[in-house]
């Protein structure tokens, strides 16, 4: 009996240190460059049919980021091809190791067998050299969704772009000889991403451009953008394209014609008692065409380059003190600094009285 028991015990520790999971490569880049996100795949065979999950450790890499631990996983067969995203940060760049382990379950127990370990490869990186007009964007594609250039003060404009991109680090993004760059929002993913981004750039240039280095097609590809200054119109997170005054232009063209028509049925008729009617509509038309006042700005309050939420902020008031009012957006309002630079307050660091 004692002899049946010990052989059970030797079968089943057996039985369980046996390698259940074998992993191979199936995809490994040839060349990557540095920034480039590239994918990994491997294929996994397991020798137990019912399991719950593949666990995955990565460990031991160096000159690359992993975007994502968790791989995204594609049944074909008997093998299950787990792909991972990896980003190139150095010169120097060596795939992390794979620990993998097999947990499934045994008499409703979970039971994790051993783990079995696939050797990361050294990659071979190439570094670009590219021109002083490049944007630091390496991408399948880059597309720009909209752009929009205004008054930034007296010597500089500001660009803003809204733009989108797949396989690509967007947030990366930066261009050399400009006074000052940010972002304000962004979307990021490695298939596809999205960002809000500005540009501050002498007044005197006419168009900017830059290039970005396109995969697909193994090139630097250019982008230009021609400077067309839109004067006190709204720039927001979802929308850049001008259509502030063009509502308000709107109301005094259809004015204008009222008090035209008006005037010319009064001199058809004769009766100019009637011109007093025509006084409405210019009364109108002077009221539309009346600057904005002066808005009081708290103590405290934040000045943002762009009218977006948890935008850039680039001066805080240290004092309560009234500001040429510029126009508006929902949820903020558009003020003229001492200083002649252009600003955005929301609406609730406006005094009230």
């Amino acid at each position: 009996m004692k002899k049946l028991l010990l052989f059970t015990l030797l079968f089943t520790v057996t039985l369980l240190a046996d390698k259940v999971l074998y992993l191979s490569f199936d995809q490994v880049p040839q060349r990557v460059l540095k920034g480039e996100i590239f994918p990994l795949t491997i294929k996994a065979l397991s020798t137990v049919k019912e399991f719950t999950d593949i666990n995955y450790k990565l460990s031991n890499g160096y000159g690359v980021k992993v975007l994502d631990e968790i791989p995204t996983r594609e049944h074909i067969g008997k093998y299950y091809y787990e792909t991972f995203h990896f980003l190139t940060t150095q010169r120097n760049a060596k795939l992390p190791d794979i620990e993998a382990s097999l947990v499934t379950e045994y008499t409703n127990e979970n039971v994790q067998y051993d783990t079995t370990q696939l050797r990361g490869k050294k990659l071979n990186v190439v570094t670009l050299n590219p021109k002083k007009n490049f944007s630091n964007i390496i991408a399948n594609s880059f597309e720009l969704v909209e752009y929009k250039t205004t008054k930034y003060d007296d010597k500089n404009n500001i660009v803003v772009i809204v733009a989108k991109a797949s396989n690509s680090n967007i947030k990366a993004m930066h261009f050399n000889k400009v006074k000052k760059q940010g972002i304000e929002t962004s979307v990021t993913s490695y298939n596809d991403s999205k960002i809000t981004y500005y540009v501050v750039i002498s007044k005197e240039l006419e168009n900017f451009s830059f290039s970005y280095f396109n995969l697909k097609e193994n090139k630097f590809s250019l982008i230009n953008i021609p400077i067309i200054v839109i004067d006190d119109s709204v720039v927001t997170q979802s929308d850049l394209k001008p259509k502030n005054q063009s509502h308000e232009l709107l109301k005094m063209k259809i004015a204008a014609g009222i008090a035209l028509i008006a005037f010319l049925f009064i001199l058809w008729r004769k009766k100019y008692v009637y011109l007093i009617f025509i006084m409405i509509p210019l009364a109108y038309i002077i009221y539309l065409s009346i600057p904005q006042k002066d808005v009081c700005i708290k103590q405290g309050s934040q000045l943002h380059l762009l009218p977006v939420h948890n935008g850039t902020i680039f001066e805080t008031t240290k004092s309560q003190y009234n500001l040429p009012k510029e126009g508006k957006v929902k949820g903020f309002v558009k003020v003229k600094l001492h200083n002649n630079k252009i600003g955005w307050v929301k609406n609730e660091d406006i005094c009230s009285y």
